[in-house]
């Protein structure tokens, strides 16, 4: 069983990889960019500054990308709901809360984007502690930002439960020495991570039988 649980943000809690992936797509069609859908999906999961450094190489200029970025931006601003809650989010976080089960966030976005996009959606308060892929060395599938999820949490990360998406998230998690939950987005983890995970689910609502199994607290 398992002391707290570590939570992924995009594309798990938040369905904001969607919303993303559409508004990228739009505006590299807008500005004959010519990237397409497999390239978007080459750089899920990664951090920031790895995500634009891959970009950037694919459209051959700063420039370009920063010019594509911009009116990325511009499209998501003017859709008050691009990034909703995922099916099951909010009650499986707020069952955890309830049951004084620690939690954090381990995620690639930056922490001030993590904070903004889950008070958007009233599930910051359910979080101890939040790690951002900004405020680690090395992004996804590096450990860093799961391990330093499970220091502010003051819990060893053999003893949490992480909840991923992607390949890249499972795989931090791993490596940091966690059990790991998935629930596909985008892109699903390949069969050999997957073989490597305690369950892979279609949402988290599915989870949530499972967690007194998972948690003392629950049981």
């Amino acid at each position: 069983m398992f002391a707290a649980a570590i939570f992924d943000m995009d594309g798990l809690l938040i369905d904001s990889e969607q919303a993303v992936m559409r508004a990228w797509l739009a505006a590299c069609e807008q500005l004959d960019a010519g990237l397409t859908r497999a390239h978007f999906l080459s750089v899920v999961g990664l951090n920031r500054a790895d995500t634009e450094a891959a970009l950037t190489g694919l459209l051959g200029s700063r420039e370009r990308f920063l010019a594509i970025a911009t009116l990325t931006d511009t499209l998501l601003a003017n859709d008050p709901a691009a990034f909703p809650l995922k099916p099951g989010a909010q009650a499986l976080v707020a069952e955890l809360a309830a049951a004084s089960v620690p939690c954090a966030v381990a995620s690639s976005s930056r922490a001030s984007e993590i904070r903004l996009r889950l008070g958007e959606v009233a599930l910051l308060d359910h979080f101890a502690a939040v790690a951002g892929g900004n405020e680690v060395a090395r992004g996804k599938p590096d450990p860093a930002v799961y391990e330093l999820a499970a220091t502010r949490l003051g819990v060893a990360p053999g003893d949490c439960l992480a909840f991923e998406d992607s390949e890249n998230g499972a795989r931090a998690a791993l490596a940091a020495g966690l059990q790991v939950v998935v629930v596909p987005d985008l892109k699903p983890p390949p069969e050999a991570v997957l073989a490597r995970c305690l369950h892979v689910f279609d949402s988290l609502g599915e989870a949530r039988p499972y967690l007194p199994r998972w948690f003392p607290a629950l049981a």
